[in-house]
């Protein structure tokens, strides 16, 4: 198997289908389709048990994003694994992918890759547009010119025996535990910004709090996993 693409989810029910199947209609490279549900309350894991190759399903007291992409990567098979959120949209997953795993295959340093993000069209504020191209400088400065790794859980790529040699998310983290993971992939080999692997998504989290807030959010658990290697969010409420 090539390529693993893990979807955590919870409370997903109105979007996991198409987020599915935009792979599964449009994705020729040897690929599964992998569910990790952190056991939602509405219809995510039977709506997925119809059209993914593997659902999990978290059975434990708290669960974190970290948690639900680890499971999800314990039954992976691919060589390489793919992380994306519910609401993930990739227009053109065959070139994506190509275009994505390509890095790998040119540069044997490579543990892992991202890309810009952008709000859906159809829903895009001016906010957006300024937050997120504010955002996804930062992501190319980190990656590219200051070589320590940073990324949006929204789309990670790493190959799996780099996933296993820095042992995966952190369960631990709230939030940040995808900065966390590609920063320690940074410090076994490169990690890559690719700025043409563009990805969009329903900015929930944005349009809900404002952007004000969010960004104030980012930043103070930012600086708290970096100077006190834990968050200051004691919780992630799903917002949906």
């Amino acid at each position: 198997m090539k390529l693993s693409i893990i979807i955590p989810a919870r409370e997903e029910e109105k979007v996991i289908a198409e987020s599915i199947r935009q792979f599964r209609d449009h994705l020729s490279i040897p690929h599964e389709t992998i569910v990790s549900d952190a056991r939602s309350n509405d219809r995510t894991v039977a709506v997925a048990r119809e059209v993914a190759h593997v659902v999990v399903v978290f059975d434990g007291a708290k669960h974190t994003a970290g948690i639900g992409r680890n499971d999800g990567a314990k039954v992976a098979r691919g060589e390489y694994l793919a992380f994306v959120d519910a609401d993930t949209a990739i227009p053109d997953p065959e070139t994506f992918f190509k275009r994505a795993l390509a890095h790998f295959n040119s540069d044997p340093s490579v543990v892992g890759v991202t890309g810009p993000q952008r709000a859906l069209p159809e829903i895009e504020t001016w906010a957006d547009r300024f937050s997120f191209g504010f955002f996804n400088f930062m992501l190319w400065f980190q990656n590219s010119i200051l070589r320590k790794g940073e990324a949006s859980g929204k789309f990670i790529l790493v190959s799996r025996k780099a996933f296993d040699a820095v042992g995966g998310f952190r369960e631990d983290l709230v939030t940040r535990e995808d900065g966390d993971f590609f920063y320690r992939l940074s410090r076994i080999g490169r990690t890559v910004f690719d700025p043409s692997l563009m990805i969009y998504h329903g900015a929930r989290r944005a349009h809900a709090l404002g952007w004000a807030r969010l960004w104030y959010i980012w930043t103070i658990n930012a600086i708290a996993v970096s100077l006190f290697n834990k968050t200051v969010a004691d919780d992630w409420t799903p917002i949906r």
